[in-house]
């Protein structure tokens, strides 16, 4: 991902997969990850660690890598001497979802990777005006062994088709989606959180 140990911006599809394969690549004890651990938002307190980061001084190669779905202007704007200016040693990653969400003056000052790969959309083969125990039960039963990718995608082609039926979910309804989908980064049971999220889905029928 990274070559000649240049500072480099990373748009990927998923920050916690690619920092995970990205750590793999780097020495051990060489990086340092920046992240706002309570959301996913780059703001100016994660600028001020990485900038202080940035300044301890380092014999060897270290990488500081910034993550976020989102970095605020401020955050940006206050990093901008310490991109364009590194310290000796000091290699920048920066790891996010969109080239929108980095400002042209950091665009202009590093290289960007964009790593994004389309993603197939699982087709869920039952429709949900029709969709009753019975099918339900088949499903689960026809996906029991399904792994966390597929899940993932599964659970995002349900969310689309009932859009796309122009359902209207409340929002509880919708937290559902939001909390299956961060089980799953949790490594609980895919089929567990599936069966739950479709016995929702079933229940507001019945409403």
């Amino acid at each position: 991902m990274i070559e000649n140990n240049n500072s480099t911006i990373l748009i990927v599809n998923n920050i916690d997969e690619t920092l995970k394969d990205l750590i793999q690549t780097l020495p051990l004890h060489s990086y340092r990850v920046v992240r706002n651990e309570e959301k996913d938002d780059f703001l100016t307190a994660q600028a001020q660690q990485t900038i202080k980061e940035a300044y301890i001084s380092s014999n060897e190669t270290k990488y500081i890598i910034l993550c976020g779905s989102s970095f605020r202007t401020e955050a940006q704007n206050s990093l901008l001497k310490v991109l364009e200016e590194p310290p000796k040693n000091i290699v920048f990653i920066i790891v996010t979802t969109s080239k929108s969400n980095i400002l042209p003056t950091i665009l202009s000052r590093m290289p960007h990777k964009y790593l994004k790969k389309r993603i197939e959309r699982v087709e869920v083969d039952f429709d949900f005006f029709r969709m009753d125990l019975k099918s339900l039960y088949q499903f689960l039963k026809d996906n029991q062994k399904i792994g966390k990718k597929e899940s993932k995608a599964i659970i995002e082609s349900i969310l689309f088709k009932i859009n796309s039926q122009k359902i209207k979910l409340t929002k509880k309804e919708l937290d559902a989606f939001s909390n299956a989908i961060k089980l799953l980064e949790l490594n609980s049971r895919p089929i567990h959180i599936l069966t739950t999220l479709l016995l929702t889905v079933i229940h507001r029928k019945h409403r």
